[in-house]
């Protein structure tokens, strides 16, 4: 079973690295790198995957006998992880923009 506290904190910082390499990835569009913001997206990804990842064990504890309490600090990793995935998807279509 996965400590809540732990899991909470590794969303969290997945998450904000996730979204800081979006970020990092538009600004290498606008100076028309776009190979190496199309790295940093697929580099971004892989931080997502395991802030999702824990999410998705919290998720299936919860479901399970292991019910999970809604705690300020889940709510704010939850808002980090969803504003993480939007921003991921938003750069892909303005990179695409900056390409053409």
């Amino acid at each position: 079973m996965i400590e809540l506290e732990e899991a909470v904190m590794e969303i969290i910082v997945n998450a904000g690295q996730s979204r800081s390499l979006c970020f990092e990835a538009l600004r290498a569009a606008r100076q028309g790198e776009i190979e190496e913001a199309k790295s940093l997206l697929r580099e971004a990804d892989g931080y997502s995957r395991r802030a999702h990842h824990i999410q998705t064990k919290l998720i299936e504890q919860d479901a399970g006998e292991a019910r999970q309490p809604m705690t300020l600090i889940m709510v704010h990793a939850q808002d980090h992880l969803m504003n993480s995935l939007l921003a991921r998807e938003l750069s892909e279509e303005i990179i695409q923009l900056y390409q053409r």
